[in-house]
């Protein structure tokens, strides 16, 4: 009996002992596992957890979207027309005829030509139909042919974005090679060169000239398309700063190119009448003669250039003689429309359309062609200018210039200006 008792007395007490433990355990496991808890969280709750959607950024091509449409894009090849294009994205023949014939008012489908860029834009499904045609006419204008449901065809302007720009560098050589050197475009060179061809002669330019240029570039969606009006222009040359800036005439409201103190950029003369390759004989009083070896005046300036080179007007005026004139070889007399001034053209190969005694020419119209008539040892022109009937050096004449800033304005030109002549003077070379 006794023994009986002892067992279930040591059941009772392991018993005792194990439940006593397994308690203690889970106690000091749930303690360990609460430690982990930051202190400000709380439980979770899935109701409570928001899903983060990121959404793929939308592209568009041309104004599509690209999660619309399927959009392709080629290159017209040599010899291509719609008829050739078209047909492999499934556009059949008559909706072509159609373009063609139907639309030649807003677009001749014949003038695509090659190297022009294209878009062929397709239902983003199963079928991927072609539903419109974009033709690159030109970096401001897209073709838009539909091709789905009712055929039709537009063109569309793309909006021009203009960006000043400034610019400015040293004459190492030539202005081309200055200008081409600083990332600037032959077109902008070309406005330069006409803006000064009455102030400077830049077959004459030292090296150590520099220039300034605020201009305006021209941009369509971001793509560089030219050079749009020139702001504001230093040249220095020798020394000297020439300024032109960009400015409404008071008097007839148009924009025209002032220097810094309200004179016309533009001369009475042209600074030369021609575009020549070197002077080959400057004016003198007593000059040996090539041909008949003795000297005698050459009062004119000899422009070496090929047969052919184009010689204009330098200034607005009447024809007062066309013809033949002994050693000067065929030549043009100009009565110009200011002051007592005349000109002449000597040693042409022969004369512009239109050209005759009696007839008004305009600054920079193009009045014959360099030759070598009369005594010349090579093709020339012998361009002469006579004040009040007494002949003056053309390299070393000081040319008014036309319809300046009147006075009663130039006050206010001044300080009009002023703002944009200082940026001009800040540009670092």
């Amino acid at each position: 009996m006794m023994s009986i008792i002892v067992i279930l007395m040591r059941r009772y007490i392991w018993n005792i002992l194990f439940w006593s433990l397994l308690i203690l355990g889970l106690m000091l496991l749930s303690r360990c596992e609460s430690t982990n808890i930051p202190e400000n969280s709380s439980p979770k709750d899935d109701s409570s957890i928001e899903e983060k959607v990121v959404e793929e950024k939308e592209t568009f091509i041309q104004g599509y979207s690209q999660k619309q449409f399927i959009i392709d894009s080629g290159i017209v090849k040599e010899n291509q027309s719609l008829g050739h294009i078209l047909p492999k994205y499934g556009v059949n023949y008559s909706t072509i005829a159609v373009l063609s014939d139907s639309f030649k008012s807003v677009f001749d489908v014949k003038k695509i030509y090659p190297n022009d860029k294209y878009y062929i834009i397709k239902s983003n499904d199963s079928l991927k139909e072609a539903i419109d045609f974009l033709y690159k006419k030109s970096s401001t204008e897209m073709v838009v042919m539909h091709l789905k449901d009712s055929v039709n065809m537009e063109i569309l302007k793309k909006p021009i974005t203009i960006e000043l720009k400034k610019s400015g560098g040293k004459i190492n050589s030539s202005l081309w090679k200055s200008f081409i050197d600083k990332g600037l475009t032959p077109a902008l060179v070309n406005k330069v060169a006409n803006l000064y061809a009455w102030t400077i002669d830049f077959f004459g330019v030292q090296e150590n000239d520099f220039f300034k240029i605020i201009y305006e570039a021209k941009y369509v969606d971001g793509e560089f398309i030219g050079v749009g009006e020139i702001k504001a222009v230093l040249f220095n040359h020798m020394g000297n700063d020439y300024y032109a800036f960009d400015y409404e005439s008071p008097i007839d409201k148009e924009n025209y190119y002032y220097n810094e103190k309200g004179q016309s950029m533009k001369k009475a003369l042209l600074s030369a009448p021609l575009e020549y390759i070197r002077i080959s004989s400057k004016f003198s009083n007593s000059r040996l003669h090539p041909i008949t070896k003795v000297y005698k005046p050459h009062h004119g300036v000899d422009y070496a250039a090929p047969t052919g080179t184009p010689v204009v007007s330098t200034g607005d005026g009447k024809i007062t003689f066309v013809g033949r004139a002994g050693g000067a070889g065929k030549m043009i007399k100009i009565k110009h429309s200011y002051g007592d001034v005349e000109t002449k053209y000597l040693h042409l190969s022969k004369y512009a359309p239109g050209i005759k005694k009696g007839v008004s020419v305009k600054q920079g119209q193009k009045i014959a062609e360099v030759g070598s008539t009369g005594l010349s040892t090579g093709p020339h022109l012998d361009y002469r200018i006579y004040i009040d009937g007494k002949a003056v050096d053309p390299l070393k004449l000081t040319v008014p210039s036309k319809d300046p800033i009147p006075d009663t304005l130039k006050t206010k030109y001044i300080k009009d200006i002023s703002e944009i002549k200082n940026s001009l003077d800040q540009i670092a070379l």
